[in-house]
């Protein structure tokens, strides 16, 4: 099947001019992952820090010169103080009557106005494989190709219930990067197979989404139309808007160099902790380490 690029929505039009992005959002007020990113780690270089404050890190190191924390009520100042230096520089975004992850998103409308966006998801660290940090590498994409663009990660079938998922088609000659067709939250194994198969990719593995996106502001009207026609007590998700805006948009998905970690699961901290020793100054020290640690536990040992 040979790929065409669609014709340019009037949205898209309005995008002409280039996409500049220069704001960005976190979403951290979860039910059951608030205090994520409160958590402490220590970084490349042995400090010990949050989450959250490593998270900040990355998108500061993007560019980005605004950031809003979508948080639950009372809870600003454990944030602020988990931010540490970056904390007079947030703009903090209480949810209250929360329902559900879009509608943490829509509630950021008013501080991203009409402009691009970055968003990255509270419960995720990120590891970059290269200099260039992986929102950095995401927004250069996005200002490239001048359009909204979702990191993904090739992830096994057995993980298919943490993440949402996408399909769609591999541009030629543009390495590691697709046109969108479709998003489907959490989908079932069959669900996948039948939906979200993209050419390329090894048995068993799909394109899950990164927990990062740059998207730009029509996604908020897609996120209001699905909150007035949601069912009382049913929470809203970012997926179904994503899906709908690619029906009528460019909307591309791109594999970063780099890994994301879900620090929710159960030992996600431990491992993305890992990850980022692996790649910083006591990398040797800690593979020695390790290396110790697995041969005394050995039931040889």
């Amino acid at each position: 099947m040979l790929w065409q690029r669609r014709q340019p929505s009037d949205a898209h039009r309005k995008q002409d001019l280039g996409m500049r992005v220069r704001k960005a959002i976190i979403t951290a007020a979860g039910v059951d992952r608030t205090q994520l990113p409160l958590q402490t780690v220590v970084d490349r270089v042995g400090r010990v820090r949050t989450a959250l404050d490593l998270l900040i890190d990355e998108v500061v190191a993007a560019g980005i010169e605004e950031i809003a924390v979508v948080i639950r009520p009372g809870l600003k100042p454990d944030f602020k103080q988990a931010a540490t230096d970056h904390a007079a520089t947030l703009e903090f975004i209480e949810q209250d009557h929360p329902r559900g992850y879009g509608d943490a998103v829509l509630r950021t409308r008013a501080f991203v106005g009409n402009a691009p966006f970055l968003h990255l998801v509270h419960d995720h660290l990120y590891v970059s494989r290269s200099r260039v940090a992986c929102a950095k590498q995401l927004i250069d994409i996005a200002e490239r190709e001048n359009c909204a663009v979702s990191a993904i990660q090739a992830t096994r079938e057995n993980q298919l219930a943490y993440f949402g998922a996408i399909g769609g088609i591999p541009i030629p000659r543009q390495s590691r990067l697709y046109e969108i067709r479709t998003v489907i939250e959490k989908p079932t194994p069959t669900e996948a197979e039948q939906k979200l198969m993209v050419a390329g990719q090894r048995a068993g593995h799909y394109l899950c989404l990164f927990g990062m996106h740059v998207l730009t502001s029509e996604i908020f009207d897609l996120l209001q139309h699905d909150l007035e026609r949601l069912p009382a007590g049913a929470s809203l998700n970012l997926s179904g808007a994503l899906a709908q805006f690619a029906s009528s948009h460019r909307y591309l998905a791109a594999e970063l160099e780099g890994v994301r970690y879900d620090i929710g699961e159960k030992y996600g901290l431990l491992i993305a902790q890992l990850a980022i020793a692996l790649s910083g100054d006591d990398r040797d020290r800690i593979l020695t380490e390790m290396l110790e640690l697995v041969a005394k536990s050995s039931p040889h040992a």
